[in-house]
């Protein structure tokens, strides 16, 4: 059994959707915190190609992904953060929605440079085949009707499946153009 040296982390993520990637992330923060603070970013966006689930949505899928996995959930808090269009002052708007937290994860450059430079410990986590285990890569595997589901935790393929998440996908993403 390891010691855990931190108390709370935070790793913010889009989960566009969750996909495996995010899962294996997590059970690696949760073997160095006890608690870990899951910020669900650009929370207030929804039905784009790069945003096209709900922050709720995204909740749903990351609370009953985590639970399959046998992770206790009340070592972990998911909360909405919607985006603000100041890096500046990002950080201290991060730590005004969630709970206290002594360490960072993430592999976003951006998110790494303005935590270290507003005095946070950051660390990063080691990425699960980031090639295959992709959002984007997922999405455009839903869109071009591809092989998907293995990518994702069974619980959230099928909460996709209840909200037409697929058909949602391709329709918003149909261009209006007439073609002859």
């Amino acid at each position: 059994m390891s010691i855990k040296s931190e108390g709370r982390g935070l790793y913010i993520g889009r989960f566009q959707p969750p996909h495996l990637g995010h899962i294996y992330t997590l059970k690696n923060i949760l073997k160095e915190v006890n608690e870990v603070i899951i910020g669900i970013g650009s929370a207030q966006i929804s039905h784009t190609f790069d945003n096209p689930f709900t922050a709720g949505e995204r909740i749903l899928m990351l609370k009953a992904a985590l639970e399959d996995e046998g992770i206790d959930m009340s070592k972990v808090y998911l909360i909405p953060i919607p985006d603000i269009e100041m890096n500046y002052v990002w950080v201290r708007y991060v730590t005004l929605l969630v709970p206290p937290f002594s360490v960072v994860y993430t592999n976003n450059p951006l998110v790494k440079r303005l935590f270290i430079e507003a005095g946070f410990k950051v660390k990063t986590p080691p990425l699960f085949n980031r090639e295959v285990y992709s959002g984007k890569i997922i999405r455009q595997r839903m869109i071009n009707g591809e092989p998907w589901e293995h990518l994702v935790p069974k619980a959230v393929v099928k909460i996709i499946y209840e909200i037409n998440g697929v058909e949602r996908l391709r329709e918003i993403t149909k261009s209006d153009e007439v073609r002859c």
